[in-house]
């Protein structure tokens, strides 16, 4: 994956939703788990 390529703000919402949900399977958490570490950092305020 290039640098600038980054998971969006709403696929990283579904993809939250999908980790918190005890009844998703493993192999979604882990793609949903891989989208989330592709977004970027939070500024600090």
């Amino acid at each position: 994956m290039g640098r600038n390529e980054k998971t969006s703000k709403s696929v990283a919402s579904k993809a939250s939703k999908l980790l918190s949900n005890p009844k998703s399977p493993k192999k979604v958490k882990s793609v949903a788990a891989s989208a989330l570490t592709q977004r970027p950092d939070r500024n600090k305020k």
